[in-house]
């Protein structure tokens, strides 16, 4: 019973969120603050790819999605922390957040590359995706990838009857505002100047732009192709 507990909790919450629920994390706003990289990913043009097929069809090309994006992220270090419609939250905790359910902790520098390497696998993931469905007739999926570095609030919200652990506060709505860039500066991958700054490898700049509910613009990044 107890490994099947162990199992459920991981699989519903994540790995490492699902040991914090087991050692006793249950009550609404228990959590920390942590430092880490978060990573925003959305389906691009979901409502018209739902329109156009059965809705058994779309749940199974979006879990295929899933596998591409989650996937990428939890082979590279990462916690997937939610799914919400088509779009996937995660983070890649640094070494001052130790006390993430025993999650791997990063340098800042390794979480942000951890990151990074997780965007561009996803990327061939979903590449390898659209051609066998374009193989099949069906249309190639397009997405987004927003990942920004910062502060957290990391635990639960919601209502005492139904709780949810995730993070919150300023730096995970950027990653949002960030992503949602994607569509307006044509590219999948984009970054901010805060993980461009811990990041060694090469990038490409795309200028300044404004953040929704952001006053101060920021330099967004991308990788080159």
């Amino acid at each position: 019973m107890h490994r099947t507990n162990a199992t459920l909790l991981h699989t519903f919450l994540g790995k490492h969120t699902g040991e914090l629920v087991r050692r006793g994390l249950v009550k609404r706003s228990d959590g920390e603050r942590i430092h880490a990289v978060i990573w925003f990913c959305d389906l691009r043009g979901s409502t018209p790819l739902a329109d156009s097929m059965p809705a058994e069809d779309f749940l199974v090309l979006l879990n295929k999605f899933f596998d591409c994006m989650a996937g990428a992220v939890i082979d590279h270090g990462g916690e997937v922390l939610r799914f919400i419609g088509d779009a996937v939250l995660a983070i890649f905790p640094t070494g001052e957040s130790e006390r993430v359910g025993g999650a791997v902790c990063h340098s800042e520098s390794e979480a942000c590359a951890a990151a990074l390497v997780a965007a561009q696998d996803a990327k061939r993931r979903v590449e390898t995706l659209n051609a066998d469905l374009t193989t099949s007739g069906q249309q190639p999926i397009q997405f987004g990838i927003g990942v920004h570095l910062g502060n957290v609030m990391y635990g639960n919200i919601g209502v005492p009857e139904r709780l949810e652990f995730t993070v919150i506060g300023s730096a995970a709505n950027e990653a949002a505002r960030i992503e949602s860039l994607c569509k307006t500066l044509d590219q999948s991958i984009l970054l901010s100047e805060e993980v461009a700054r811990h990041y060694s490898g090469e990038l490409q700049s795309l200028g300044y732009h404004t953040l929704r509910g952001v006053s101060a613009e920021q330099e967004i990044f991308t990788l080159p192709e």
